[in-house]
């Protein structure tokens, strides 16, 4: 089963790569029996769906969660192999989809205007006459 990310990113499921293992979340006895855990992996270097530019960005922002240009998820958190598939898939989806779309407009730096700066002070010298009405009174 193909996986689409996007109309123009389709992923081919020869590219997809799946390994299973035991869960360690809900199942009961069905748990020890079951290999429901799944691990869902992707080779984003060889990958022939995607253009040089997606490669690029792919590798320069996933590049702290890739191992030898291998994208690696893992889902545990339902009770079924098939569930946990689909939530993989859905997960791989959603982490391409964000790491391909381009980034926002640059915040643009502003200063606090002097009302904001007076507002701040005011709020700042009222807690800390809230802070010396709880004080023990000084006995002298």
């Amino acid at each position: 089963m193909d996986l689409e990310v996007s109309p123009a990113l389709t992923i081919p499921a020869a590219e997809l790569g799946w390994r299973f293992s035991r869960s360690s979340g809900p199942g009961g006895q069905h748990v020890n029996t079951s290999d429901s855990r799944v691990e869902l992996l992707w080779n984003v270097s060889d990958s022939a769906v995607l253009s040089e530019d997606q490669r690029l960005m792919l590798l320069g922002r996933l590049g702290p969660r890739l191992i030898d240009g291998v994208i690696r998820v893992t889902a545990s958190e339902q009770r079924s192999q098939l569930r946990n598939r689909e939530v993989a898939l859905a997960k791989l989806a959603h982490l391409v989809s964000v790491a391909l779309a381009p980034e926002g407009p640059r915040r643009r730096a502003t200063k606090p205007t002097r009302g904001s700066k007076h507002r701040h002070l005011a709020a700042k010298k009222q807690r800390s006459a809230t802070k010396q009405q709880r004080r023990r009174p000084a006995t002298e």
